[in-house]
C-alpha cells in the first residue's frame, strides 16, 4: 500500500508518540490499541510499525524520553548553582521540578500510572533513571544535613516524599487559576524549606 500523503518519518514519528501519549493518559495503556493510535495519527495501522516495534516499545520510549528530558533539564539547571550552597540547590530543584512537570502533565501521569505495564527489563531501565533523579535531591539533602543547614534524618525517604509532594502540583494546577506558576513555586518552596528545617 502506498505511503499516506504527508506521512514522513520526521513528521509522522513524533505524531505517533504524541497520539500515544495522549491516548495512554486519557484511556490507559491496556485499553488503547495500535489501531486507535493509527486512527488518531491518520495512518494505516500497519504503518505504525515503521516507527515502533510494538506497543510496549512505544510506552517505554515515552517514559524514557520523559526521564531523559527531566535529567537533562535538571543537569542544565544544576550547572548554574554554587556547589557549596545546598539551600539554593534545594530551592532550584523545587522550582525546576514544578516548572518542568506542569508543562508535561500527560507524560508525568503515564510515568506514574503505567509503570506496571512495562516489561521487567523496561521497568528496571526506567527505575534506574528515576533513582538517578531522586539521588540528585537526596545528595542535596544529605549535604545540607552534613553542613547543619537542614534538619533531615533520612535524606532518601525525605527526597522521595518531597518529589511526591512536588509532582502533586500537576493534579490541581491550572494556568487560568487563582495562583500563577511562580506563586505556586514560591508556596511550595516555603513548604519544602519548612519540611527540612531550612
Amino acid at each position: 500500500m502506498a505511503r499516506t500523503q504527508g506521512s514522513h518519518s520526521d513528521i509522522t514519528g513524533p505524531k505517533v508518540r504524541e497520539a500515544a501519549l495522549r491516548l495512554f493518559a486519557r484511556h490507559g495503556f491496556a485499553a488503547v490499541s495500535m489501531r486507535q493510535i493509527a486512527t488518531e495519527v491518520g495512518v494505516q495501522a500497519g504503518a505504525l510499525y515503521n516507527y515502533t516495534s510494538d506497543k510496549q516499545s512505544l510506552l517505554f520510549d515515552l517514559l524514557k524520553a520523559h526521564m531523559d528530558g527531566l535529567l537533562a533539564g535538571w543537569k542544565q539547571e544544576a550547572v548554574r548553582l554554587e556547589a557549596s550552597d545546598p539551600r539554593a540547590a534545594l530551592e532550584a530543584f523545587t522550582r525546576f521540578h514544578i516548572r518542568f512537570n506542569t508543562q508535561r502533565a500527560d507524560a508525568v501521569f503515564i510515568s506514574y500510572m503505567e509503570l506496571r505495564n512495562l516489561s521487567p527489563e523496561n521497568f528496571e531501565a526506567i527505575g534506574a533513571l528515576r533513582r538517578t533523579y531522586e539521588s540528585s535531591l537526596e545528595d542535596i539533602l544529605a549535604q545540607g544535613a552534613r553542613l547543619g543547614v537542614f534538619s533531615v534524618q533520612e535524606p532518601r525517604i525525605t527526597a522521595m516524599a518531597l518529589i511526591a509532594m512536588l509532582t502533586g502540583v500537576n493534579t490541581w494546577f491550572r494556568e487560568q487559576g487563582r495562583l500563577s506558576l511562580p506563586e505556586v513555586e514560591t508556596l511550595y518552596w516555603n513548604m519544602v524549606r519548612q519540611t527540612v528545617g531550612a
